[in-house]
């Protein structure tokens, strides 16, 4: 379902009209009333009226967290304080955190954006949406929330966590749309099997997960798990919260809102705008943003553009589903990997289940990694032989998919510290 086809079918030629105009507002409100920006602009010798044409927009400063944080919490905000009606931000955990101001024009913006994600997975107003997302300063379930209404679906707020409690109103309720992080999808399907809740059999029949990177064979997993279809969306605090991106029916990389927030692929080296398909770091300028309106902010996300037509109609760019982020890359013995790779390759194991646990650790000046995967439950009643091939089958495969070995640990199911938000992959202990 196209929620707003006047803008998501938009001609190339009218759209890039469109961005321009606001790209050159932006950079006028930015310099005569951020001054972080203004000193930004002089220092890279660029003003306003040297913006002719959106590709003018790689002349440009970037914005990164860092600056966020240094100009936490009202220095990036480009209206007076008394046009602020909402604020949300990061939880913080690792320094300073982000903060995103809403005027009552931001707070449209992320509800037709929200609109469009939600509908883009098949979403009406005939719908039961779960949200499990968290409230609060979280940006996730407001956003989720907003969407649902604007829709005109019904919404269930049930925040994150109390498990037993989400099971109780999916089944009762008959809830029909699941919004949340994939591996809390699949914690619910275990924790539903669990209690003798066969939840295939439930009314819910669409998804839409985010806020961590998943793989296509943890969508299929989360598919068959629940029979339903799963969609992946993108988002961040930083530029408004979910809603920048979504995948249609077509299931084929995600539909960029790009009348509110333009995209860039840059080579996270140099900087330098790479073309369209080409891998690359993230970048977004929220060119209608009021609030705190950011210019070409380095997500340190890894994706590319995918320029050709979507079968849905839609003719909005589209972004591949995230490959991984610049900093959880992992750099093992100058081999870069991400857990988005382990996660794809295990999946397809017969006998794993998909929870696992990258810990690094340097031993004797050399990096060593051991990944703790979870084996089926039958499979701990078997012969050791049984656990020991398989061990050596996912040392194999990992050597294989990745150039590199890692010890495998096999536990037992429910070993694996669960998340009722992001799943936590990644443990480093290396000293560097």
């Amino acid at each position: 379902m196209i929620f707003n086809p006047e803008y998501e079918c938009m001609d190339r030629q009218a759209r890039d009209k469109l961005q321009l105009a606001a790209l050159k507002n932006l950079t006028e409100t930015l310099f005569s009333k951020v001054p972080f920006y203004r000193k930004k602009m002089i220092e890279a010798g660029i003003t306003p009226k040297d913006i002719h044409c959106t590709k003018d927009i790689d002349k440009l400063p970037f914005t990164t967290k860092d600056d966020l944080r240094d100009n936490y919490p009202h220095g990036l905000r480009a209206c007076p304080q008394d046009r602020i009606v909402e604020v949300h931000m990061s939880s913080g955990t690792t320094g300073k955190p982000v903060v995103n101001e809403y005027t009552i024009k931001d707070l449209d913006i992320w509800r037709q954006s929200m609109a469009r994600t939600l509908a883009g997975a098949g979403c009406t107003r005939d719908d039961i949406v779960q949200n499990c997302y968290g409230y609060g300063l979280f940006t996730g379930g407001a956003g989720v929330h907003y969407g649902a209404l604007t829709i005109g679906a019904e919404v269930l707020p049930m925040s994150s966590g109390n498990t037993e409690r989400q099971l109780m109103i999916l089944r009762d309720f008959g809830s029909t749309m699941l919004t949340c992080t994939p591996s809390y999808a699949l914690y619910l399907a275990e924790e539903a099997a669990e209690s003798g809740i066969d939840i295939r059999a439930l009314p819910i029949s669409k998804g839409c997960f985010g806020a961590e990177p998943w793989s296509e064979n943890m969508r299929i997993e989360i598919e068959e798990r629940f029979n339903m279809k799963a969609y992946d969306i993108y988002g961040l605090t930083e530029i408004i919260g979910p809603g920048v991106a979504f995948e249609c029916e077509a299931q084929h990389g995600l539909h960029v809102n790009e009348d509110f927030f333009f995209p860039e692929i840059i080579d996270s080296a140099t900087g330098k705008v790479l073309p369209a398909g080409v891998k690359g770091e993230l970048v977004f300028t929220t060119i209608t943003r009021e609030g705190t309106p950011l210019l070409r902010y380095r997500t340190r996300d890894i994706t590319c553009i995918i320029e050709e037509p979507c079968s849905c109609g839609r003719t909005t760019r589209r972004i591949q589903r995230l490959f991984g982020r610049t900093d959880d890359m992992l750099i093992i013995r100058g081999v870069n990997i991400f857990p988005s790779q382990i996660e794809q390759a295990l999946i397809e194991i017969e006998g794993t289940e998909p929870q696992y646990l990258i810990i690094v650790s340097r031993e004797n000046h050399l990096d060593e990694v051991e990944l703790q995967v979870e084996v089926k439950k039958e499979l701990f009643t078997d012969e050791t032989r049984g656990l020991e091939n398989l061990r050596s089958r996912i040392e194999q495969v990992m050597r294989s998919k990745l150039q590199i070995g890692l010890r495998v640990k096999l536990v037992e199911p429910k070993t694996i510290e669960r998340s009722i938000g992001k799943a936590k992959r990644v443990i480093d202990n290396r000293k560097i």
